[in-house]
């Protein structure tokens, strides 16, 4: 049977394509096996910044405490963001095992949005904490504290440049099978970003502001 041109350019049809081919070799694409073992790798970095700021997490020098310092619920405004942009993400990873190009770059754009506003808020929140001179150099426990809401910060300015990317790339290529491939990781990883601030969220802020 011949294969039509619109079948030739279905998500579907790259998948079966690229199971096929994957069978018939002697190995499978490693790219997911090896974003996993980055993301744990990722994880054990936060869990390290999570350690070293329980050590710090009383070592205020006579400066601030985190009850003086934080505005809890901009805080919580800022997670609420970040859990939104986690849900459009999972809506268009729904709309990308059905192939609706459009829709995906739709959700793609929405979790941009959300994730830009939380890198906002949160650069707010240090160009506020610095003015009123609660700078990382004020204390052990601001020095903790900066790093550890800072890196994570990083990573979701990093994935915000990551899904810009896609967003051509879907836009170039549509939903080929490499580009399914690249989105699932991404999601991956944006994922885990949820995860590690739910837990900046509860013992940074909300145990914080309870001491």
């Amino acid at each position: 049977m011949s294969t039509t041109r619109q079948e030739a350019e279905s998500p579907t049809f790259y998948l079966v394509q690229e199971e096929a081919h994957e069978h018939g070799g002697e190995h499978a694409s490693p790219t997911l096996l090896g974003f996993w073992i980055y993301l744990m790798s990722d994880a054990l970095i936060f869990a390290t910044l999570f350690a070293t700021y329980g050590v710090l997490a009383f070592a205020y020098a006579g400066g601030p405490t985190p009850r003086e310092l934080f505005d809890l619920p901009l805080v919580a405004l800022n997670t609420g963001l970040l859990l939104v942009s986690s849900i459009t993400y999972g809506m268009g990873m729904l709309d990308m095992h059905e192939g609706k190009t459009r829709r995906v770059q739709m959700w793609l754009a929405l979790t941009a949005l959300f994730g830009a506003a939380f890198v906002g808020v949160e650069l707010y929140e240090f160009s506020h904490l610095i003015a009123e001179g609660a700078g990382p150099q004020r204390s052990a426990y601001l020095s903790g504290f900066f790093t550890l809401v800072g890196t994570h910060g990083l990573h979701v300015t990093f994935g915000l440049i990551w899904i810009g990317v896609m967003l051509v790339q879907v836009g170039q290529r549509g939903l080929t099978v490499e580009n399914q491939r690249r989105l699932t990781c991404l999601g991956m990883f944006w994922h885990l970003l949820d995860v590690v601030w739910i837990g900046v969220f509860t013992f940074v802020y909300l145990l914080g502001t309870l001491q």
